[in-house]
């Protein structure tokens, strides 16, 4: 097939390290044609880098002129709903960072527009595209269709402060400022630090919220949160316990995020890397024990790749009809429907 043309929309820190970086990497499946940037001396630095022909200076201009078949934006969440409209309205596939949207509210206007003009809208919630989440994915909906293993009961996530980095090399800089994009506003019904504190949830734990219905691969709402803002509990449709611990410690050179999902008779345990470390998949532990006596591990060996790396790969396979996408905007509304509900548990303490 014919490679996809490419266009970005923002080449900021996670725009080069985590997406232009990987795209510009696949060149048998896609070419980086052009990108759009509103800090010019950036844009031309990171064109001549990654052999960008094409610069514009705002999403407007590409989408006039640039011929394209998706577009990557890697913006801010709180500019989705100034930006991402114009590119819906286009009908052309765009990926997103996550969240979809700060608010509920704004993200459904996004997953109506989506609607409206059949327009992919994927999420960057990478943390799916990891071999080893894809992996211990598979592995939980066979024990589920199976019953071999007993009844899925429990996921616990847990995702410590830690170094997020990984030694990945710095993007190329600019001492440019920022020109002013209208934010999203704060929902009216939360107060000032009500609405700080969904700012901040939204942006570290929402990739968990996620990744534990797609573990579960069900529906879930959420049953407590504790005073300190260290662990969040929840109850799925068929019964499950899930635990989200957000904070219980902090690491300065480490990374401890790690995904536990538990069968009456085994269990699947994901340890991932962090999230812009350079083509390093998750680690995939396997128990089971019928009960007699004598259990087994599995640690199936995960490909060089990064979750980044093979978001990039998913995007283009769902862009060609290949495969579906591993997260849309529609399913990626009801994790800020419940990141509201967890500021409402919240307020309790306030």
């Amino acid at each position: 097939m014919a490679k996809l043309k490419i266009g970005f929309v923002g080449t900021g820190g996670m725009g080069q390290m985590a997406h232009l970086s990987n795209y510009s990497a696949l060149t048998e499946l896609c070419e980086v044609v052009a990108l759009a940037e509103v800090r010019p001396q950036l844009a031309h630095t990171v064109a001549a880098r990654y052999g960008v022909p094409k610069v514009y200076t705002d999403h407007l201009e590409l989408l006039s002129d640039a011929k394209v078949d998706a577009i990557v934006a890697p913006q801010q969440y709180r500019s989705h709903q100034a930006l991402l409209p114009d590119i819906l309205r286009a009908g052309i596939p765009v990926l997103t960072e996550k969240p979809l949207s700060l608010t509920v509210e704004a993200g459904e206007q996004l997953v109506q527009l989506a609607d409206e003009h059949k327009t992919l809208h994927m999420i960057g919630y990478h943390k799916r595209s990891d071999p080893a989440m894809e992996y211990a994915k598979k592995r939980i909906d066979e024990w589920k269709s199976s019953g071999e293993y007993g009844k899925l009961q429990y996921v616990r996530v847990t995702m410590p402060p830690g170094d997020w980095i990984g030694g990945a090399d710095a993007p190329l800089g600019t001492d440019e400022g920022y020109p002013a994009i209208p934010a999203e506003a704060f929902p009216s019904y939360f107060t000032e630090k009500q609405s700080r504190d969904l700012d901040t949830f939204v942006n570290y734990y929402i990739h968990q919220v996620n990744a534990i219905r797609f573990l579960l691969g069900e529906p879930y709402r959420l049953t407590f949160g504790d005073r300190l803002g260290v662990l969040l509990t929840g109850e799925s449709d068929s019964g499950a316990t899930v635990a989200l611990e957000m904070a219980p410690y902090s690491t300065s050179i480490e990374w401890h995020e790690s995904l536990l999902v538990c069968f009456e008779k085994g269990f699947v345990r994901v340890e991932l890397p962090p999230p812009l470390a350079r083509q390093i998949a998750g680690k995939v532990t396997i128990m089971k024990d019928n009960g007699n006596g004598t259990p087994s591990y599995e640690i199936p060996v995960m490909p060089n790749r990064s979750a980044m790396r093979q978001q990039a790969m998913n995007f283009i396979a769902a862009v060609r009809g290949e495969r579906s996408a591993p997260c849309e905007s529609k399913e990626a509304l009801e994790d800020l429907k419940l990141a509201r509900d967890y500021i409402r548990l919240m307020q309790q303490y306030q």
